[in-house]
């Protein structure tokens, strides 16, 4: 392997977009090739970021082997597909979230990486946020003491991402505002718990906007067909238990009557000895001069690069990432759960 990862991202939308950035500002991976079915975008990709090489077919560039390494930044419904076409063409692969459709394609992608020694990483961008870090620091410090209930939440009044894309047909995306920035929170949540080990999950979703035509946001370049059906929830709610008796509560909207129109995000963890509040990060609890709130900031974090540049470190390195793909597999399982308990109406024991 060459001193420097040559990565191609497959997928020129708005996170495609991302990852080629990421790159031309790494010192130790570079882009070297693009693949994109869009004409428009490729050209976008291409000009923008000076990339010679361009294939609308992803799979004839999966055959040039002066590529070490490929980013994806599909629809939902290629994620595995593709990743797993990647890793047998003996390339490395950063997927972006969530993992799969469901838990047995991300466990046919887990297992395809094992074979062929190849490294996979989510793009769990949450981890690497500099507050996360500082937060999970404390934690493993000791100053919450036990952590016994979480909050995750991400909540958007008016959010959909493009109404009659992919991401609002079950189909491409397999869920709708859960799967989608509901993955993030909960992702972070668990880390941040160090606990993914979860025994039931109580869920109920909602599609109460979308099916309406109301409630679109601004983000994505994905092609629209009003056409097409919106048949997946922007709204979701769950309850999960874990196996030591600690508890989460989930909840995330694209869209709702909430009463700001603010994006709302974060993590909220109480323990015995503090409670800790993310984003911005601030640590609560009793101090000689009364109850306390600490507005917390740090210069310096473990892991300081991006998704995509602690990808590229961890394949020439040959280190453990930041981002297990034991872990990604467990978040799937829960976003998988939610499903099930939302359809049945019942609580989902997990293994």
């Amino acid at each position: 392997m060459a001193d420097r990862l040559r990565c191609a991202v497959i997928g020129a939308g708005a996170i495609g977009l991302e990852h080629l950035n990421s790159l031309s500002q790494c010192h130790r991976g570079t882009a070297v090739a693009i693949a994109e079915s869009n004409p428009a975008r490729a050209k976008e990709a291409s000009d923008r970021f000076k990339i010679a090489r361009s294939y609308s077919d992803y799979r004839e560039l999966l055959e040039q082997a002066d590529i070490d390494a490929v980013t994806i930044a599909l629809p939902n419904h290629l994620h595995a597909p593709v990743a797993i076409e990647a890793l047998r063409a003996r390339k490395h692969v950063l997927i972006e979230k969530p993992m799969a459709m469901n838990a047995k394609e991300a466990s046919k992608i887990i297992d395809t990486a094992a074979k062929m020694r190849r490294t996979i990483m989510v793009a769990q961008n949450y981890r690497f946020h500099r507050q996360t870090q500082l937060a999970r620091a404390l934690i493993q410090r000791g100053d919450l003491g036990e952590i016994y209930h979480a909050r995750c939440f991400w909540l958007r009044r008016s959010g959909i991402p493009r109404i009659g894309s992919w991401f609002t047909q079950k189909k491409f995306a397999g869920g709708g505002a859960t799967n989608d920035i509901g993955s993030h929170m909960l992702d972070a949540c668990l880390h941040l718990m160090d606990d993914f080990n979860v025994s039931s999950v109580s869920g109920q979703t909602h599609s109460r906007f979308g099916p309406r035509g109301l409630g679109e946001g601004s983000c994505g370049k994905s092609e629209i067909d009003p056409a097409k059906p919106f048949d997946v929830d922007d709204y979701g709610v769950a309850l999960l238990k874990m196996k030591n008796g600690h508890t989460v509560n989930f909840e995330v909207s694209w869209a709702a009557h909430q009463p700001t129109d603010a994006r709302e995000y974060g993590v909220d963890l109480l323990g015995t000895q503090a409670g800790l509040s993310l984003y911005p990060a601030r640590l609560f609890r009793n101090g000689v001069n009364g109850y306390e709130t600490t507005h917390l900031a740090a210069q310096k974090v473990p892991h300081p690069e991006d998704r995509v540049h602690h990808f590229v470190n961890c394949v020439l390195d040959g280190k453990k990432s930041l981002v297990p793909v034991e872990e990604s597999l467990k978040v799937q399982q829960i976003l998988d759960a939610i499903a099930t308990s939302a359809a049945t109406g019942k609580e989902v024991r997990l293994r």
